[in-house]
C-alpha cells in the first residue's frame, strides 16, 4: 500500500512540475504565403538620411552661369544645410526647333556631352569632386523620356523613337513640347544605350545620382533595371519627377509630393482648409511604406517659371508652408534664389541671372535645416518617426502634430489661416517640456493647454534631451 501511495505521489509530482513537451510544428507553406515581404527592395545611401536637396539652375545661378562660377558659392550651400545639389541638365541643347534664344536644357541633343554654356567636361568634374570634398553630394537631372529633334539618334537609330499617326516624329502628346520628340521604350537597343549613358556620368565623373525627368513616362522595367546596374558602380541616390509608389520598388529612393503642393497652395489662397491636407498625409501613411521618401518642396524650376514665385504662389503662407515642409515627413527641397529672397520668376530658355542680395529667408532655412539635421525624429523614411495628429479645437485650420522616437521628440502646431487663432490642444500627445525653435522661449506643455497663434503663425516645439 505504501509503495503504490508513493508511486501516486511521483505521478501527480511529474504531472504538476514537469515540463511539458509539446510536438514541434512544421512550417505551414499555406500561411508562408501570406506572409508580408518589405516592398521596397533598394537600399537608400546611409547619407540620405537626414538629406536636404538643392536644386541648381546653373545657366541662372551665377551671372557667369558656368559649373565653375557656381562652384564658389558650395561653401555657402554647405553653411546653409543643404546636402545634396541637383544640377538641372548638363547636356548640350538642340538647334532644331529650339525655344528661346538658347533653349530649353530638357532638350538634350547628346546625351554624353557637355553643354558648352556651362564649361567643360573637367569643369563639371572639378564642380563633382570640390563638392564631395564639402561633404556634398551630386546629382544630374536626367532626361530619358524624350530627346532634341537634331539628337544623332533621330538619324542613326530611326526606329528607338515613337511615330504619330502619320508616321512622323512626335513631341510627347497633348503638350506644347514642340522642341523634343519622344523615344520608344519597346525597343532594347534603346535601352541599353541609355542606361550605358546613365553609368557614364557615374563611373567617369563621380556622380551620386539622378533626378529623372517625367520618370512615370518610361516603363517601370526600364529604370528598376538601370538601378540595378548603378548601384553596382556604387550606391546611388534616385530622384523621379512623378508620384507613384510602384517607382519605389525596385527603382527610386524618391518622388515627387505633388499633391502636398497643390494643397498648400489651394490653402494658402483660401480655396481649401487642413482636410485636403489631411488626405494627402492619410495616403502618404497608409499607401507608401516608411521608406519611401517623398520630395516636398514650396518651388523649383517649372513652379517658378510657369506657376508663380513663392509670393505669388504662397503669400503670406509662405514661411507656415516652409516650415512644414522641413518639420513634416518628407525631405525638403529648395530652389536656388528661395534663399536670397528670390521675387521673379526666371526666363527659362534665355539667360536671366538671380539678382542676389541680402535675405533674413538664409537664416530661417539654416535654423530649419539645423534642426532636422540634428533632431532624430525629423530624419527621412524610415529612420525618422512618423506624424502623428495632435486634435485640436480649430482642425480646419489648425495643424498640430507630434513626432517622436526614443530619443527626440518635436510637436508643431502652425495655422494655416489668416486669423489669429486660439487653439485648445486635445489629448496629452503633445504635453512635455520643449524649447521653442524661434524664440528660444522654454515651455512647459500640459493637458488642456492652449495656444495663441497669430495668422499664418507657428510654433516648432523641441523636446530637451536628457543628455
Amino acid at each position: 500500500m505504501a509503495m503504490r501511495l508513493c508511486l501516486f505521489f511521483v505521478a501527480v509530482f511529474c504531472i504538476i512540475f514537469a515540463k511539458p513537451v509539446l510536438p514541434t510544428l512544421a512550417a505551414d507553406p499555406v500561411l508562408d504565403r501570406y506572409t508580408p515581404e518589405p516592398y521596397v527592395k533598394i537600399t537608400h545611401p546611409d547619407w540620405s538620411k537626414n538629406a536636404i536637396l538643392y536644386q541648381l539652375n546653373t545657366r541662372q545661378f551665377t551671372p557667369e552661369g558656368t559649373f565653375r562660377a557656381a562652384e564658389a558659392q558650395l561653401p555657402r550651400l554647405k553653411a546653409l544645410g543643404v546636402d545634396i545639389i541637383w544640377l538641372m541638365p548638363i547636356h548640350p541643347i538642340g538647334e532644331m526647333n529650339r525655344k528661346g534664344g538658347l533653349g530649353s536644357p530638357y532638350s538634350v541633343k547628346d546625351y554624353f556631352g557637355v553643354n558648352p554654356e556651362f564649361g567643360t567636361l573637367e569643369d563639371l568634374k572639378h564642380f563633382v569632386d570640390t563638392a564631395h570634398g564639402l561633404g556634398l553630394y551630386v546629382i544630374l537631372d536626367w532626361v530619358a523620356n524624350h530627346t532634341a529633334w537634331d539628337n544623332p539618334m533621330r538619324t542613326e537609330h530611326p526606329d528607338w523613337y515613337e511615330r504619330d499617326y502619320k508616321g512622323d516624329f512626335r513631341p510627347t502628346p497633348w503638350w506644347d513640347w514642340s522642341d523634343i520628340i519622344d523615344l520608344d521604350y519597346s525597343q532594347p537597343g534603346l535601352r541599353e544605350y541609355m542606361t550605358r549613358a546613365l553609368k557614364y556620368w557615374v563611373a567617369e565623373v563621380g556622380i551620386d545620382g539622378y533626378r529623372c525627368d517625367v520618370a512615370g513616362f518610361v516603363p517601370v522595367d526600364f529604370w528598376n533595371n538601370a538601378r540595378a546596374e548603378l548601384d553596382a558602380i556604387k550606391p546611388v541616390f534616385m530622384l523621379a519627377e512623378w508620384e507613384s509608389r510602384d517607382l519605389h520598388a525596385r527603382a527610386f529612393d524618391m518622388t515627387y509630393a505633388w499633391s502636398w503642393w497643390q494643397d498648400m497652395h489651394k490653402i494658402a489662397h483660401g480655396k481649401a482648409d487642413l482636410g485636403s491636407l489631411f488626405v494627402y498625409y492619410s495616403w502618404n501613411e497608409s499607401a507608401f511604406p516608411a521608406e519611401a521618401f517623398r520630395m516636398v518642396y514650396t518651388s523649383n524650376h517649372d513652379v517658378n517659371a510657369w506657376e508663380g514665385t513663392t509670393d505669388e504662389n504662397f503669400g503670406d503662407a509662405f514661411k507656415a508652408v516652409t516650415v512644414l515642409s522641413v518639420v513634416g515627413e518628407g525631405v525638403p527641397m529648395i530652389y536656388n534664389g528661395q534663399e536670397g529672397g528670390l521675387d521673379r520668376r526666371l526666363a527659362f530658355f534665355d539667360r536671366d541671372p538671380i539678382d542676389w542680395k541680402p535675405s533674413a529667408m538664409e537664416g530661417f532655412y539654416k535654423t530649419l535645416f539645423s534642426l532636422k539635421k540634428r533632431n532624430t525624429a525629423l530624419w527621412n523614411g524610415q529612420w525618422g518617426a512618423r506624424m502623428v495628429h495632435v486634435p485640436n479645437s480649430v482642425p480646419s485650420k489648425v495643424l498640430s502634430f507630434v513626432r517622436a522616437n526614443d530619443t527626440d521628440k518635436v510637436f508643431v502646431a502652425i495655422n494655416f489661416s489668416a486669423e489669429k487663432q486660439t487653439v485648445a490642444l486635445q489629448e496629452t500627445l503633445f504635453a512635455g517640456d520643449y524649447d521653442e525653435l524661434f524664440s528660444g522661449e522654454a515651455t512647459s506643455l500640459r493637458a488642456g493647454d492652449s495656444l495663441d497663434i497669430e495668422p499664418w503663425g507657428y510654433r516648432v516645439y523641441v523636446k530637451r534631451r536628457d543628455d
